[in-house]
């Protein structure tokens, strides 16, 4: 009597092999990833059953999976030695998504057996991925325990139907043989297939084999054979996580530093980040793929995870392994999914946590770290405001106090020495170091020895706009309003300033009508010692260097005009004073005005009038006719 019979499938499996074959992965090398994790299942659930009955394991003790491969024959075969099926449970669990049998197989457990079984996935969705290569799929099994003569040969070629018979096999465990399309001939490939296998599952718990390159019955390892994540940190070596480094982010130098932790209780995975020592040359391509490696238990599901990370660490390097997620979650689950959104928040801590000890211990490797990846970090000030006291004392600036323009001053630092009575933290941005280290705002802080920090990157402007204070100190841009020197602010400086504006008001007056509404006001400086005169913003006003990057993008500005200071004790200015032509006066306030639009901002509104004006200027002083 035969034992073969054909089946049709369920509906609900004819509908996923549709979605399968036609849209479910958008990326066809993924079903050698399932395929492996099902055999790893088998094999996990094997090592399980043989605690409570070692004789399933026999004489086969040692658990693997085989990959054969034909290109003559177009067929690949993915073998293990693991738990096997019985022809009932073939039909049950390759017929039907109802009930897999992994998931039947959790239902058996209680107590601690659940906990000791976690590893064990998903067998029946992830076995229907092999059809988006194969045109026709069968798979010999026999369940471990039973007789050679009780093996089950299933085939399918995605037509709505299954054959089933039982057959003679003697080894225990299961082999899929995939009868590839020609279009999937590929994966009938050595190289090929030894490339999947260590970039899907080189740290399945078990060893992946291949024939040896020339050989039919010599096999190698191609994987790792250990999740290294999923080993006690005390048993892996500096070195094993350099080179585990290396092979994830594909970079020759060493990481600066490391991190790797295990979460136990609500939700439970494991997580291993990298802070690299070199940034990526596409690491200003928002477009530009980042993120961490994902594993559902094990098991590769996505190369650049970037739900996991917010976008100003993009930078992070590593795997998170989660014990909760399916197997088949996909990005747009992870973008809804409350499990992630909790993982997010704690691994955003544990890189600034990873961070701070890096900047506590090793300052020197913080400043290549700052070097690298400061100009991205500091966009964290603005996208992750929940996070802002943690990123605060993750800044580096460079200073006054220093000839050096390596930004290496932390805000600790600067308010550590601040000068007593000192109530500001005071800052200049500018567009280029040069340039604000010769900023005339900086003068009078100078003498007095008041340390300002110095910032001339294209982000700082936003991002001081997005600080208020540290430790109790307000920030005070140097460049806008008044400085609020506060106690420092002497009596004799109170003092000259009132003098000063007594003695120049018609002076004053005179150049705001020269200027006209090029100014919003004119007044005598406190902050000026060698310069005749700077401009000073508002506080709410878009400086120079931001109104430029918005026109340059279309948009409108408001007329914002800006302050003129004015150094009264300055020589030029005692000549301009000195003038009672009316015409010589106006031109020579416009020179000095365009003038300090140049030092201040870096271009005039109307270069050939400011060279006509300048031209006249030297020439009548000159002499000349």
């Amino acid at each position: 009597m035969s034992t073969r019979e054909t089946r049709g499938f369920q509906a609900e499996v004819r509908q996923l092999l549709r979605l399968m074959i036609h849209s479910l992965y958008s990326h066809r090398e993924i079903f050698l990833r399932e395929l492996i994790s099902n055999a790893s299942d088998a094999n996990d659930k094997l090592r399980f059953l043989a605690l409570a009955e070692p004789q399933l394991l026999a004489d086969d003790a040692e658990l693997a999976i085989w990959i054969d491969f034909d290109p003559a024959a177009g067929t690949l075969s993915i073998r293990d030695n693991g738990v096997g099926m019985s022809r009932e449970e073939a039909i049950t669990h390759l017929g039907t998504i109802a009930k897999s049998g992994t998931a039947e197989f959790f239902q058996k457990l209680t107590g601690d057996q659940q906990q000791d079984a976690q590893l064990i996935g998903q067998f029946g969705v992830g076995f229907y991925s092999a059809f988006i290569v194969a045109d026709r799929v069968e798979v010999f099994s026999r369940r471990a325990g039973a007789p050679a003569s009780e093996g089950v040969h299933w085939e399918s070629s995605a037509d709505g139907e299954y054959t089933v018979e039982t057959i003679e096999q003697a080894a225990r465990g299961t082999r899929v043989v995939l009868h590839l399309k020609e279009d999937a001939k590929e994966f009938a490939d050595g190289f090929r297939l030894r490339s999947l296998v260590r970039r899907y599952s080189d740290h399945i718990a078990f060893p992946v084999r291949l024939p040896k390159e020339g050989a039919t019955l010599e096999y190698e390892n191609v994987n790792q054979a250990q999740a290294l994540w999923s080993r006690p940190r005390a048993e892996i070596t500096d070195e094993e996580y350099r080179d585990f480094y290396r092979h994830i982010a594909h970079d020759g130098t060493d990481p600066l530093i490391w991190g790797h932790h295990r979460v136990e209780g609500k939700r439970e995975y494991t997580s291993l980040l990298y802070v690299p020592a070199r940034a990526p040359f596409d690491l200003w391509h928002r477009d530009a793929a980042r993120g961490l490696k994902l594993y559902v238990r094990r098991v590769f599901i996505m190369d650049n995870a970037e739900q996991f990370l917010p976008l100003y660490l993009r930078f992070i390097k590593g795997v998170v392994d989660s014990s909760d997620l399916p197997l088949n979650i996909s990005r747009e689950l992870l973008q809804q999914d409350r499990e992630v959104e909790a993982m997010r928040a704690a691994l955003t801590r544990r890189a600034l946590d990873l961070l701070a000890k890096l900047a506590t211990e090793e300052p020197e490797k913080y400043q290549t770290f700052w070097r690298e990846f400061g100009r991205a970090f500091k966009e964290g000030l603005g996208e992750d405001v929940g996070n802002r006291e943690r990123l605060l004392p993750l800044l580096r600036f460079a200073s006054t106090a220093s000839e050096e323009n390596a930004e290496r001053l932390s805000l600790a630092e600067y308010v550590a020495r601040m000068k007593s009575g000192q109530e500001r933290i005071y800052f200049l941005v500018a567009d280029s170091m040069a340039a604000a280290r010769a900023s005339p705002h900086l003068e009078l802080l100078r003498q007095k020895g008041i340390e300002v920090l110095l910032l001339a990157d294209r982000i700082d402007e936003w991002v001081m706009g997005q600080l208020t204070e540290f430790e109790g100190k307000r920030f005070k841009d140097v460049a806008r309003g008044d400085l609020e020197l506060g106690p420092l602010s002497d009596a004799a400086d109170k003092l000259r300033g009132e003098e000063a504006l007594k003695q120049s008001k018609v002076l004053l007056r005179r150049i705001k009508e020269a200027l006209g509404e090029r100014v919003i006001e004119v007044r005598p400086s406190v902050r000026l010692k060698d310069s005749p005169a700077c401009l000073v913003r508002g506080e709410a006003d878009l400086s120079a260097q931001l109104r430029r990057v918005l026109a340059a993008s279309g948009q409108e500005l408001p007329v914002a005009a800006p302050t003129f200071e004015i150094n009264i004790e300055h020589p030029l200015v005692r000549y301009l004073d000195s003038l009672s032509d009316a015409e010589q006066f106006k031109e020579l306030s416009l020179v000095l005005f365009d003038q300090t639009c140049l030092v201040d901002e870096g271009q005039v509104a109307a270069p050939a009038e400011f060279s006509r004006r300048l031209n006249a200027l030297l020439v009548r002083l000159a002499g000349v006719q």
